[in-house]
């Protein structure tokens, strides 16, 4: 039986010095073009001084971050997290998890909502699940698609499965592959967690001028914050330039009032008599 030939030398200095340069000139010319590939675990500043302040610098990319809304508060909620996957999503794809029955409990997303908060409905992918469990297996599968820029899990109620131990999953998946992931929690209590940060979101009135609509404003708390400290924020949501401005509580205090729709359950309707944000238009009420 005759030997394979022996294979030729390689020559690793050389390939690592071409590859190298062309990296390099990769770089030069996506800079050149303002489309440096972002980095994995960059701090994401808000647009609001003191809050970025408090998150020393920005919102962590490539982590896990939890967001929490009482009910009648859900559209509220849902305008933040849009938000902040807009800030952290680096001109990517945003992955929208959501369970079945949500678009019964808090109304189908509106195209053009999302329009009106800056964020292009054509790079969002819904995927629609039929519970937490299938939601968070399809997060995990999702995370390591590095084409996203964010995935946002949207669950309502209580469920046992997420605890610590899914959001060290979660929070791993997300630091390996520098993807983000938001967990948005409708009429849910907080769990001990392994997420960046975790926030408070409440509807809030959006200051009117020249009887226009303003900008949507969010009642917000900061409860968690691993790497800063924590606090109280009332923000408006500038849709143009995609970015935080912080509001005085007197200021924001000011606004139309926007009813809770007619064929919600009455547990949804309890904030229907809360000051609202423009953000309302993000859910069609089907």
């Amino acid at each position: 039986m005759s030997e394979f030939p022996p294979r030729p030398a390689r020559e690793p200095a050389t390939g690592v010095i071409r590859d190298t340069a062309r990296l390099t000139q990769l770089r030069v010319t996506l800079a050149n073009v303002g489309l440096e590939p972002p980095e994995k675990h960059a701090r994401v500043p808000l647009g609001c001084a003191s809050l970025d302040l408090a998150l020393n610098g920005g919102l962590v990319r490539g982590a896990l971050h939890e967001i929490f809304v009482s009910p009648g508060d859900e559209t509220a909620g849902t305008g933040f997290a849009v938000a902040l996957a807009q800030r952290l999503n680096a001109r990517k794809h945003l992955l929208w998890i959501r369970q079945d029955f949500s678009a019964l409990e808090h109304g189908e997303l509106s195209a053009t909502g999302l329009l009106e908060l800056g964020l292009d409905p054509s790079r969002i992918l819904v995927l629609q699940v039929s519970d937490a469990v299938s939601a968070l297996r399809a997060a995990g599968d999702a995370l390591t698609c590095t084409a996203l820029g964010a995935v946002l899990i949207e669950t309502t109620g209580e469920a046992k499965i997420l605890n610590l131990v899914t959001s060290r999953r979660l929070t791993l998946a997300s630091a390996q592959s520098g993807v983000t992931a938001v967990l948005l929690r409708f009429s849910a209590k907080p769990q001990a967690s392994a997420a960046e940060t975790r926030w408070h979101v409440r509807s809030a009135g959006s200051p009117v001028a020249n009887e226009q609509w303003g900008y949507p404003v969010f009642e917000t708390e900061l409860v968690r914050n691993r790497h800063g400290t924590t606090g109280h924020w009332v923000v408006e949501w500038s849709c143009d330039d995609a970015l935080f401005r912080e509001l005085r509580e007197d200021t924001a205090d000011r606004g139309a009032v926007v009813p809770a729709s007619s064929d919600r359950p009455a547990a949804a309707a309890m904030g229907a008599d809360r000051r609202a944000s423009s953000a309302s238009g993000l859910r069609a009420i089907a």
